[in-house]
């Protein structure tokens, strides 16, 4: 009996014991498997123009060459090296040997003569001066003798080093934007190819032009963006919600499949943007929930907690 009465008391204490401790092991078992804190977005539809963005530099076509008409002395040099001109502006003002020889006097022989041997050297067309022969006033010029050149403003163009795998987008009559190192943008057309290719960089150079008369310096370095298009209503989600391994050659999202538990879906990636992608397959539903963030290192199936959609 003592026997029966001691077993019993045991049990008892074990099964007390056990209720005790059961929800500690519960605690235990839930830090163990942790969920990961994570944001989720719906699926949008739409579409991503996909930009290709390529490098330029600035090169004048076209050179206008002033030269002295008559042989002459220089009195007055009106320009700087680098300063920008239009056309018709005075340039350089000569004085003709004849005029040096006669002096002022020759005016009160005759008021007819009051400008004789005396030449202004206008420019024939806008754009900057890139080179100034001569400076001086006080120089003796020969006839046709170079007084300075003038990159011509009106033919200003744009080399563009483009890989030949997409010189398809870069055809001639194609627009493109040119994006200056002040962030400025300004619309432009590829105008021809040229014959060669960069031995090193494997690019070919396509010129492109606008239709603004802008005023840039040569050898410039800008950019070019030129849009590869995109076609019909896909699939778009936020960047952050595409993952990939380390070779970026395989892609997914981590979607959920109830309120807690999220599982990894292989997807086929488009057109990009700064934010969004295109993703053409598999195909998902409206009501669909994709994580946008906290899913960094999530396994195939993983436990979560969300805190916020959109």
């Amino acid at each position: 009996m003592k026997k029966l009465i001691n077993i019993t008391l045991l049990l008892s204490a074990f099964f007390l014991i056990r209720c005790k401790t059961a929800p500690k092991e519960l605690e235990e078992t839930e830090i163990l498997n942790p969920k990961s804190i994570v944001e989720v977005v719906a699926v949008k539809y739409g579409t991503v123009d996909d930009e290709l963005v390529l490098s330029a530099t600035t090169v004048y076509l076209k050179r206008n060459v002033v030269t002295a008409t008559i042989p002459a002395f220089i009195t007055n040099v009106r320009v700087k090296l680098g300063d920008a001109v239009k056309k018709g502006d005075i340039l350089f003002e000569l004085e003709s040997k004849e005029r040096r020889a006669l002096g002022n006097n020759v005016s009160k022989l005759d008021t007819s003569l009051v400008n004789f041997g005396l030449i202004k050297i206008r420019s024939a067309a806008s754009g900057i001066i890139s080179t100034l022969d001569k400076q001086q006033p006080g120089d003796y010029v020969l006839e046709g003798t170079q007084l300075c050149t003038i990159a011509e403003s009106s033919d200003l163009a744009f080399q563009v080093n483009v890989p030949y795998e997409f010189t398809a987008f870069a055809k001639q009559g194609s627009n493109c934007v040119i994006v200056l190192p002040d962030n400025s943008s300004h619309k432009a057309q590829f105008t021809k190819a040229l014959s060669t290719m960069n031995v090193l960089a494997q690019t070919q150079t396509i010129l492109a032009k606008t239709n603004e008369n802008l005023v840039l310096p040569e050898n410039m370095i800008v950019k070019v963006t030129v849009s590869k298009g995109s076609v019909g209503n896909k699939q778009i989600f936020p960047k952050s919600s595409i993952l990939s391994d380390e070779m970026m050659k395989e892609f997914w999202v981590m979607k959920l499949i109830n309120d807690s538990t999220a599982v990894k879906i292989p997807v086929v990636i488009g057109n990009k943007s700064v934010e969004n992608i295109e993703v053409l397959s598999p195909q998902f539903n409206a009501g669909d929930k994709i994580i946008s963030s906290g899913n960094y290192g999530l396994a195939d199936t993983a436990l979560v907690k969300v805190v916020s959609g959109k």
